[in-house]
């Protein structure tokens, strides 16, 4: 078991449910959610309608997270500005910037300029979230892997805690993974990226579910990320239905993961609706539904606790602090 510091470990508490499992609600979303609300054209989508979006969302179903993962750009301060964030809500700040640099075969990742953990420690963030994409084959592999240990190096200068998110990209431009080379990269990826100062790992499912949807795949997809993974691990949603990501993170929480990060699965359908219609979608269709997996992950997701504990606290543990 792996002894985290105080701040860390507080971090851990705020975002969890009393079991110590995750369900965080997931609105970290800038240019894909642009695109999501005008496919037509996303420059014409301005930057209050990202923020209208957003707050509209956490204020709808906040309540029934365990935390909320937000962007500095759009909605982390100006939820708990607006007081739309409710206060017993912890929040989650992501790092990065939108999207990536370099080759689509070479992504390369970069703090959003202007922004630092520091700045998201200041503002009460519970937690920061890190993005990259990661190929272990890729050209960029070994920067990439760099670039964590740094962010992991400033999170626990600053002691909160980091969630990581890698994404798997494949090396043939403009193709998919097919779904045995996304397991290996997703598995692997598990294995090399979850150094020390990464808390939390966040993971796509293991497996194209459209060409391997025998679920005892499923769990061994998973059990052998539990396996490799030396963090508590989340299922992220992307943009799948509701009802596939329900049985997703069930068989993931199963086969010992820690709960979910949900946003599309639960809201997506919102994008196309305005005013009291969308209002009403929160709150009748998409609430209920992060009800569910919040129940379904603090009855069989797998304890942070398992993982972590504090180290013994003496009368004059902040001499070294």
């Amino acid at each position: 078991m792996t002894t985290l510091s105080i701040g860390k470990l507080r971090g851990l508490q705020q975002c969890t449910s009393e079991r110590a499992t995750f369900t965080c609600l997931a609105l970290d979303h800038r240019q894909n959610l642009r695109r999501a609300l005008n496919p037509a054209d996303p420059a014409s989508v301005s930057d209050l309608d990202l923020t209208r979006f957003k707050l509209d969302v956490t204020a709808a179903l906040a309540g029934a997270a365990t935390a909320v993962l937000l962007d500095p750009q759009y909605s982390a301060a100006q939820s708990v500005a607006g007081g739309i964030l409710p206060r017993a809500t912890p929040f989650v700040v992501a790092v990065e910037s939108t999207g990536y640099g370099g080759e689509p075969t070479a992504r390369q990742s970069q703090i959003l300029p202007g922004w630092s953990v520091e700045k998201a420690k200041r503002m009460g963030s519970s937690m920061i979230k890190l993005l990259v994409y990661y190929h272990p084959d890729s050209p960029a592999a070994t920067q990439i892997e760099a670039f964590v240990r740094q962010v992991a190096q400033e999170c626990s200068r600053y002691d909160l805690a980091l969630m990581l998110e890698p994404l798997s990209y494949s090396l043939e431009p403009d193709k998919k993974l097919a779904s045995a080379e996304k397991k290996r990269v997703v598995s692997e990826t598990a294995c090399r990226l979850t150094v020390p100062g990464v808390d939390v790992l966040k993971v796509e499912f293991p497996l194209e579910i459209s060409d391997d949807p025998d679920e005892s795949e499923w769990d061994k997809a998973c059990r052998e990320i539990s396996s490799l993974s030396q963090t508590p691990w989340i299922l992220l949603s992307a943009a799948g239905d509701y009802p596939t990501y329900l049985r997703q993170v069930e068989v993931a929480c199963q086969a010992g993961a820690s709960g979910c990060a949900v946003g599309r699965a639960v809201w997506q359908e919102a994008v196309s609706m305005a005013g009291p219609v969308r209002l009403a979608f929160l709150k009748e269709v998409a609430l209920p539904r992060l009800e569910a997996l919040t129940k379904l992950c603090a009855e069989l997701a797998r304890p942070w606790t398992d993982f972590y504990t504090s180290a013994p606290i003496t009368p004059d543990w902040y001499r070294t602090y």
